[in-house]
């Protein structure tokens, strides 16, 4: 069967996807918990299949609550967001969200006046912003000036405030503080570190925690996708972090988006022209950062692999190169749309297909879909990578 229009999809595999999560899942410890941060990527089929296997969601907004609960009536929602409008609240009561992350001063007596307007109390973790983080993370939300969280030194004003109000009950502290960071040892001295500070304000203020969230921030490697996030390490030094800490009786979240999601989806475009200006290569894709912005966003280039295509319909020759650096652009009329620079490629040609990798996360999901009023891309689910190939040759 011929294509009618050159090839542009996001291919999602579910079984991998579950695969990935079981292990995760088999091998947190006990007092901790798993939930997907599904501002990573929201598409529906991927909720429906998290559902059952994470311990809850985490959403930023009123539309990721409504969306969660249209997958799922009863899971665990975390709510989080550095700043939440009256209605965001009053959907998260209603929508029955478990915990509620509170960004400000402001925010715990808004939280509390609508609370005690509907005659209730909300659970809150008190969202910090540390002195102290990660320092090879890719993008930092704590330790250095950021809208998020309440600044470490100003968190003893905030937990007398919420102790002082009726319709507030504070359960513990929210950490996240920063996105894809790729050291393990790293990580665990981070969760040590979030574990002390909660410690010292519990026993301060004498609150009974319940609950630690020191975020997601796990990383991906686009740059050598051999060598990821060295989980099973992790888990070895989390080990020693618990033994340090046993007398903390509360639940650990991790609240994880991109190690969740990103090695399930792959990104396919069709190759529409090779051209070479000013001495280099460019393939030109049906496609573009208009689907796949994380690479122009990060400025990084984005891991793919040439799927060849042997049909050729056209009664005129085939460009191609061999054994050359190309920069991969997309079709936006902006020298922005950029997936990946000076790569050296075997072959490439006119009508074949890249397959660009770890496109499960914040691809889709953060592109600006309708510039230039381009077709959006199919999205396909699959249970097998061994698919992969087959779905795009069709």
């Amino acid at each position: 069967m011929e294509r009618e229009n050159p090839f542009c999809a996001y291919l999602y595999d579910l079984s991998k996807l579950r695969h990935h999560v079981d292990r995760l899942m088999t091998t947190l410890p006990s007092n901790f918990r798993l939930f997907y941060a599904i501002k990573a990527n929201s598409d529906e089929t991927l909720l429906k299949t998290l559902a059952p296997v994470v311990h809850g969601f985490e959403a930023a907004s009123l539309g990721e609550i409504e969306k969660i609960r249209a997958v799922d009536k009863e899971i665990l929602i975390l709510f989080g967001g550095p700043g939440k409008t009256q209605a965001e609240i009053e959907g998260a009561i209603h929508n029955r969200v478990a915990l509620l992350h509170v960004e400000s001063f402001h925010e715990l007596q808004l939280v509390n006046h609508i609370a005690g307007q509907k005659g209730t109390t909300v659970s809150i973790l008190l969202r910090v912003n540390l002195r102290h983080s990660v320092p090879n993370a890719q993008l930092k939300m704590s330790g250095v000036p950021t809208q998020f969280g309440i600044d470490e030194f100003e968190v003893p004003n905030a937990i007398a405030l919420a102790k002082c109000l009726p319709n507030v009950k504070i359960l513990g502290f929210h950490f996240h503080a920063m996105s894809n960071n790729g050291d393990s040892k790293a990580h665990a001295h981070f969760v040590d570190h979030c574990f002390e500070r909660a410690k010292s304000w519990g026993k301060e203020w004498n609150i009974d925690i319940s609950y630690v969230n020191v975020g997601g921030g796990i990383g991906i490697n686009y740059q050598n996708i051999e060598e990821q996030f060295a989980w099973d390490d992790f888990i070895e030094d989390l080990q020693g972090v618990i033994q340090k800490h046993k007398d903390a009786n509360w639940q650990t979240v991790f609240e994880c988006g991109r190690y969740i999601t990103s090695s399930c989806g792959y990104y396919a475009a069709e190759v529409l022209d090779i051209k070479q200006n000013h001495g280099k290569y460019f393939c030109l894709l049906r496609g573009g950062s208009h689907h796949l912005r994380l690479p122009a966003a990060w400025k990084q280039s984005h891991p793919f692999t040439v799927v060849p295509v042997e049909k050729w319909s056209y009664p005129f020759s085939r460009p191609e190169v061999t054994e050359s650096v190309i920069t991969v652009a997309g079709e936006l009329c902006t020298p922005n749309d950029v997936l990946a620079r000076d790569i050296l490629v075997p072959r490439v040609r006119v009508g074949d297909i890249l397959l660009f990798h770890y496109a499960g996360a914040y691809g889709w999901a953060i592109s600006h879909h309708d510039f230039l009023s381009h077709p959006h891309p199919d999205h396909l689910y699959i249970e097998s990578d061994t698919l992969i190939h087959e779905a795009i040759l069709v």
